[in-house]
């Protein structure tokens, strides 16, 4: 704790000597925004995505908001997607054209009796995959600060190499003056002032159920999403490559 308290003092000094940031900030629209085409809560398509909301589970020292979830469920293949809103990313909020959120993104796949199959999650560029079927809980861990998501219990050594666990939270300390430009233009945290071990517990339990802004039924959810997130979002992929098909 005490190597924490310092390490805030610093980055306060810091920031206070290098000045305001210049980086963009988020205008993230109203929640109760009207989306076209957006599924009454009647709808069944709706209550299933409803239904099959996942819970997050984060790092416990998380210090960025949800602010959005928009559910995405796909006409033609029985995967639902999430999109998930963040009020921001650990790093590089002072960056003159960086997008000032963080969109993430969890995947749930279905069977013909809307029984969950499997999960697939955006890591960092990458698409993380496994079973889930059988399961009593759908479930993503989320990552410190960068919110990369993973299904839950997902093993380390099955991430990719240059994108584990272990380099992001060298990272957190290599990207010091990174996190403390990005503090001098919003809130945000000074470190994560703790070991390893704590960056990879996932406890923090959020489930999504409740927390759905808006359900829409469509391949190409970008204008619900640019109506809920914003002009300015990462845009991230809509759909993994290989998603079972509706007979």
């Amino acid at each position: 704790m005490i190597a924490g308290r310092s390490l805030g003092a610093l980055a306060s000094v810091a920031a206070g000597l290098l000045g305001a940031g210049c980086g963009p900030i988020a205008h993230i629209p109203a929640a109760a925004i009207t989306v076209p085409g957006a599924l009454a809560d009647t709808d069944s398509a709706a209550r299933l995505a409803r239904t099959l909301a996942p819970v997050l589970y984060l790092q416990p020292d998380e210090w960025f908001r949800l602010e959005r979830v928009v559910a995405v469920v796909h006409p033609e293949r029985r995967i639902i997607a999430y999109h998930f809103l963040w009020r921001d990313d650990v790093h590089g909020a002072w960056l003159p054209f960086t997008i000032p959120t963080d969109q993430e993104i969890g995947w749930v796949g279905y069977d013909e009796r809307g029984e969950v199959t499997e999960l697939w999650s955006y890591w960092h560029r990458s698409v993380l995959h496994t079973e889930w079927r059988g399961r009593p809980e759908i479930a993503f861990d989320v990552q410190w600060g960068k919110h990369g998501t993973m299904p839950r219990g997902t093993r380390q050594h099955t991430l990719p190499f240059d994108r584990s666990l272990g380099v992001f939270y060298v990272l957190t300390w290599l990207g010091l003056p990174d996190i403390w430009l990005s503090r001098a233009q919003r809130d945000g945290p000074s470190c994560f002032c703790h070991g390893f071990g704590r960056y990879r517990v996932f406890s923090r339990a959020l489930p999504l159920a409740g927390r759905i802004d808006v359900v829409v039924k469509t391949a190409d959810p970008s204008d619900a999403l640019r109506r809920v997130f914003g002009d300015t979002y990462s845009r991230k992929i809509n759909w993994p490559e290989q998603t079972p098909t509706v007979p």
